[in-house]
């Protein structure tokens, strides 16, 4: 991928991770018009970890607070997850997100 592009869409690209969902939702109107690919990755991949958010969200109802332990580390996870991100988009790289990264794409 072409630096320009690259440095384009990094702001973009940090945007998608930060305050997800409502980062995701700010990137994805950012990038609509430019359809920067770049940065397109970068939602694809925080869009990834927001449904991983949800579903621990979920999980958190349906366990029982006994069992909470296991949610908190997912919750632990998703936090790691997402500065690996906001590291990979600031240092303009296209690496997929470990686990995550390549599910359904």
């Amino acid at each position: 991928m072409e630096q320009s592009t690259i440095d384009e869409g990094k702001t973009t690209a940090i945007i998608s991770y930060v305050f997800t969902p409502i980062g995701l939702l700010i990137a994805y109107l950012m990038n609509n018009s430019s359809k920067n690919a770049f940065a397109q990755f970068h939602i694809g991949q925080s869009v990834r970890l927001a449904l991983l958010g949800v579903a621990n969200m979920v999980l958190g109802w349906i366990v029982p607070y006994s069992l909470s332990m296991i949610t908190t580390i997912i919750g632990l996870g998703i936090f790691v997850l997402m500065i690996l991100g906001i590291i990979n988009a600031a240092n303009g790289k296209e690496t997929p997100l470990p686990l995550i990264g390549t599910i359904g794409g």
